[in-house]
C-alpha cells in the first residue's frame, strides 16, 4: 500500500463514487424541485463513466490506499449493470469494503442480487416516519412504507449492518426525529442524524435551519437514554451514542458545528469523472478525459498521488471565519454527499 498524505499528514483511504447524477426523489437539501424540473438536463449516457472505466478507476485507487468504496449517486440504482460493477469492485485488490448508499426507493427487488454481488454495507435515507413530513423531505416522489419494505428486504439478504441516514432539518422534520430513533431501537439497525449542511449553492442552505448535533442528542435522549460510544476506527464521521439500556445505537453525523476535516481521508469522484478532494471544493482534476486519452495507469497514480500531496481542504473548519462564502464547485446530487 502506497503511504500517499496530504499537506496536514491525512492519508487517502476512502473512495465515494457517484455512478449516477440522476435522481428520482427531490429532496430539498439535495435537489430542490424548482430547479430540478422535469426538463432538466443530466448527463447523457457517453458523458457517464463506463463500467470498465469505473472497475479500472478502483483498480488505481486501490494502489494508491484506498481501502473503502462507497457507491453513490443521485440514485445509484437507477444505474444499469451495477450489480456486475459491485461484482469487480469487491475483487479488487486493496479494496476491503464496498457500500452504498440509496434513497431505498428501487432497492427491495434487487437486495438479495447485490448482497450476492458482495457489497458489504448498506445506508438507506429515511427522513421522517411521518407521512406528510417524509413527503415534504424527498419532494412527493415516495412513501414510507415503500423504504420500510426495502428496509426490511435488505435485512433479510443479509444486511445485518443497516444504517439509516436522515438529514435534519430545523422546522421541517425535527419533531419527528424521536420516532424515528424509537423505531429502530432494539432491531440492530443504526439511526444516524445528520446536520443539514449547506452542500453546493442550490438549496438555499442557512444556519437557522440547522439543528445542532447538540439538539438532535438533546430530542432523542429526551425519550430514549443515551451515552457516548467510543469511535469505531479513527475519521468515523458520526458520533456514537448508545442506549443506556444496552440496546443499539444512534449516530449523529455534526460537520456544521463539530467539523472533522482533521481525520478526513475521503475522495469523490462524480458520474462524468470530476475528482473532488472535499466535499464543499471546487473541481479538481476532470479524469475522464485522462481515462479516454491514453493516459496510463502508472501516470494516473503519479498525478492523483501529487494532486493528494497538496490538498489542503478543510472547509468546515473554516466555514465560521468565512465573511463571504466561497462558491463551491461540487452540488449534492453530483457527488452524493
Amino acid at each position: 500500500m502506497m503511504n500517499i498524505r496530504d499537506k496536514f499528514g491525512r492519508p487517502i483511504r476512502d473512495l465515494r463514487i457517484s455512478v449516477m447524477d440522476k435522481c428520482n426523489f427531490r429532496c430539498p437539501y439535495c435537489m430542490p424541485a424548482d430547479i430540478f424540473g422535469e426538463s432538466y438536463n443530466f448527463l447523457e449516457k457517453d458523458e457517464i463513466l463506463s463500467d470498465d472505466e469505473l472497475v479500472r478507476l478502483a483498480h488505481i485507487f486501490g494502489q494508491m490506499g484506498v481501502t473503502k468504496l462507497r457507491i453513490t449517486g443521485g440514485e445509484p440504482l437507477i444505474r444499469k449493470n451495477l450489480t456486475n460493477i459491485i461484482e469487480e469492485w469487491v475483487k479488487t485488490p486493496g479494496i476491503e469494503d464496498v457500500a452504498m448508499t440509496t434513497n431505498g426507493y428501487f432497492l427491495a427487488p434487487v437486495a438479495h442480487k447485490i448482497k450476492a454481488a458482495g457489497l458489504h454495507r448498506l445506508t438507506i435515507s429515511l427522513d421522517s416516519l411521518d407521512e406528510d413530513v417524509f413527503q415534504i423531505m424527498n419532494g412527493a416522489r415516495s412513501s414510507v412504507a415503500r423504504v420500510l419494505e426495502a428496509i426490511g428486504e435488505a435485512q433479510a439478504a443479509g444486511f445485518d449492518n443497516l444504517k439509516i441516514n436522515c438529514v435534519v432539518k430545523k422546522g421541517v422534520n425535527d419533531h419527528t426525529i424521536a420516532d424515528l430513533a424509537r423505531h429502530f431501537k432494539g432491531t440492530g439497525v443504526i439511526v444516524r442524524f445528520i446536520e443539514y449542511m449547506d452542500v453546493g449553492n442550490l438549496n438555499g442552505w442557512k444556519m437557522d435551519d440547522v439543528l445542532t448535533a447538540s439538539e438532535i442528542l438533546e430530542k432523542v435522549g429526551a425519550e430514549t437514554p443515551l451515552v457516548p460510544l467510543e469511535e469505531n476506527y479513527r475519521g468515523e464521521v458520526a458520533n456514537r451514542y448508545g442506549y443506556a439500556d444496552g440496546s443499539g445505537e444512534i449516530g449523529i453525523i455534526a460537520s456544521v458545528t463539530q467539523p472533522f476535516c482533521g481525520d478526513c481521508t475521503r475522495v469523490r469522484l462524480s458520474a462524468a469523472g470530476e475528482l473532488f478532494t472535499c466535499l464543499f471544493g471546487n473541481k479538481q482534476l476532470d479524469l475522464r478525459d485522462y481515462l479516454r486519452g491514453g493516459t496510463t495507469d502508472a501516470e494516473m497514480i503519479e498525478m492523483l498521488g501529487n494532486l493528494w500531496n497538496k490538498r489542503a481542504d478543510r472547509y468546515s473548519e473554516l466555514r465560521t471565519s468565512f465573511t463571504k462564502v466561497p462558491q463551491k464547485g461540487a452540488e449534492m446530487y453530483r457527488i452524493g454527499g
